[in-house]
C-alpha cells in the first residue's frame, strides 16, 4: 500500500505568481487546461497500490479548493484530503505534524511532491528503484547546466550506488550539475530524522532563520535540516530522470510548463489536444480548447495555446504561446503572443497583446527556466505580458511586455510597464 503527499504551500508563498494568485490559490492555477496539482494527482493515481492522496498546506479551505478535491475524488476514485497546517511549517514540518495521518493504515512508502513543479512524474520507476534497494529517502534528480545549478538544491552522488554523498541547497559556488526535482519517495522510517530535528528545535528554543523571522520548533526545512545533515550516511539516494521537468515559480514559467504538458499530452492524453476539423479554427501544434469555449472558424491557434472555459475567440484572432483563462473575450482580429489573459478580461478589436519569452536556451539540453526577478537595475525586464482578472483593453492598442493588475480599464498603449 502506498500514499502520496502534495505540499501546496500557502498564501504567503507564490508572491512571484501575482497578479494571477490573487484570484485562485496558485496550486489551482490552470496549466495546459487543468489545475496545476491535477497533473500530480493523475500521476499518483496511476501508481498501482495507491490508497490515498493528502494535500498539506496553510491555505484556508475555500470553495474553489473544496470543489477541486470533490471533483478529484470522483474522477480518480481515491480519497483526496486536504490537511491544513496551523502555521507555515516549511517543507518538512507539515509531514512531521501530520505523521499519524500519513502512516495510518501502514503504507510501505509514500511519495512527497512539491506542488510547483512540472514533470512527467516517473513515480513507478522510482518505486521500482526503491523496492530493489529500500532506503529511507529517495530523491528524484535531473541535470542542469553549471550556472543554473546554483538556483537549486545540488546533489553529489556516488555514480555506482547513486547514494547522495553531499547535499547543498542553492550553493554560492558550483557543487554539482545534479539538482533536486522536489519529488521524493520516503519510507515510514524517514519521519524519524524529522522528529530528531523537531526535538532539537525545541531544545534550542526559538530559532531565528536567515530572513530574520522567528521560526517555531515545528518548522522543518526538508532540504537544509534533513537532506544536508543526512547526506553521506547511507540513508539518501537519488534516482536520475531525463524526462521533462521545470519549476513553476513565476507566471512566465507557467507558460513554459503549459508547453511541456501540452507536448506530453501527445502520449498521455491525446483526447485533450484540439484536432483540425472542417469548419473549425486552424490548429498549429499543441492546443487545448475547453469544450465550452466558442472559437471562430477563421481564428488561427497554436502552438502552445490553452483556452479556458467559457472563453470567446472572435474572427481572425491569432493566438500563440498563450494561456487564455476562463470567461475572457478576444474580439475580432486581436493578436495575443506570449501572454496570459486573465479571467473575464476583454481584448478589443485589432489590439495586440505581446510578451517576450524567457525560455531556456534551446541549444542546451540541460538548460532550465530562469525564475529571475522582474527587475534588474531598477528597470522592468522584458517578460511575458500578464493581464489580471477583468481587465479591459481597448481596440487598436499595443500592450507589450507589461503586467496589468486586476480590474483595470486601459485607454491607450503601454510598453514595459506594470499598471497598478
Amino acid at each position: 500500500m502506498l500514499k502520496a503527499v502534495i505540499l501546496i504551500g500557502g498564501p504567503q508563498k507564490g508572491t512571484r505568481f501575482r497578479p494571477l494568485s490573487f484570484e485562485v490559490p496558485k496550486p489551482l492555477f490552470p496549466v495546459a487546461g487543468v489545475p496545476m496539482i491535477q497533473h500530480h494527482i493523475e500521476a499518483c493515481a496511476q501508481v498501482p497500490g495507491m490508497q490515498e492522496i493528502l494535500l498539506i498546506g496553510f491555505y484556508q479551505p475555500d470553495e474553489a479548493l473544496t470543489r477541486f478535491l470533490e471533483a478529484a475524488q470522483q474522477e480518480f476514485n481515491l480519497p483526496v484530503r486536504y490537511l491544513q497546517e496551523f502555521a507555515p511549517l516549511g517543507t518538512g514540518g507539515g509531514l512531521y505534524h501530520f505523521r499519524d495521518q500519513i502512516l495510518a493504515g501502514g503504507p510501505e512508502a509514500f511519495f512527497v511532491l512539491n506542488a510547483d513543479v512540472c514533470s512527467d512524474f516517473p513515480l513507478s520507476a522510482m518505486l521500482d528503484a526503491h523496492r530493489r534497494q529500500p532506503h529511507p529517502f529517495l530523491l528524484l534528480g535531473t541535470t542542469a547546466n553549471r550556472t543554473q545549478s546554483l538556483n537549486y538544491g545540488c546533489i553529489v552522488e556516488n555514480p555506482q550506488t547513486h547514494e547522495v554523498l553531499h547535499y547543498v541547497e542553492k550553493p554560492s559556488t558550483f557543487v554539482s550539475d545534479v539538482i533536486n526535482c522536489g519529488i521524493y519517495l520516503f519510507s515510514p522510517e524517514a519521519l524519524r530524522p524529522l522528529g530528531d530535528v523537531f526535538r532539537r528545535n525545541q531544545q534550542d528554543g526559538q530559532l531565528e532563520d536567515s530572513s530574520g523571522l522567528w521560526r517555531g520548533a515545528g518548522t522543518i526545512r526538508l532540504e537544509q535540516d534533513v537532506f544536508s545533515a543526512l547526506a553521506g550516511q547511507g540513508q539518501i539516494y537519488v534516482y536520475l530522470t531525463d524526462g521533462i521537468w521545470s519549476q513553476i515559480k513565476s507566471a512566465g514559467s507557467a507558460l513554459y510548463a503549459s508547453r511541456l504538458y501540452l507536448g506530453q499530452y501527445q502520449l498521455t492524453h491525446p483526447e485533450r489536444l484540439a484536432k483540425h476539423t472542417p469548419g473549425g479554427p486552424r490548429i498549429r501544434g499543441n492546443v487545448y480548447i475547453h469544450p465550452t469555449a466558442k472559437v471562430a472558424p477563421s481564428a488561427v491557434l497554436g502552438p502552445n495555446v490553452s483556452i479556458g472555459e467559457g472563453v470567446t475567440v472572435g474572427e481572425g484572432v491569432r493566438l500563440r504561446e498563450s494561456i487564455i483563462l476562463h470567461g475572457a473575450t478576444l474580439q475580432e482580429h486581436t493578436c495575443v503572443l506570449h501572454s496570459i489573459v486573465g479571467w473575464g478580461s476583454t481584448v478589443g478589436r485589432w489590439a495586440r497583446v505581446e510578451g517576450t519569452p524567457n525560455d531556456p536556451n534551446p541549444n542546451d539540453p540541460r538548460a532550465h527556466m530562469d525564475s529571475e526577478s522582474l527587475f534588474k537595475d531598477g528597470k522592468l525586464l522584458p517578460a511575458i505580458t500578464i493581464l489580471g482578472c477583468r481587465v479591459r483593453i481597448p481596440a487598436e492598442v499595443l500592450i507589450l511586455n507589461s503586467i496589468v493588475l486586476p480590474h483595470k480599464e486601459l485607454s491607450r498603449s503601454f510598453t514595459n510597464q506594470i499598471i497598478l
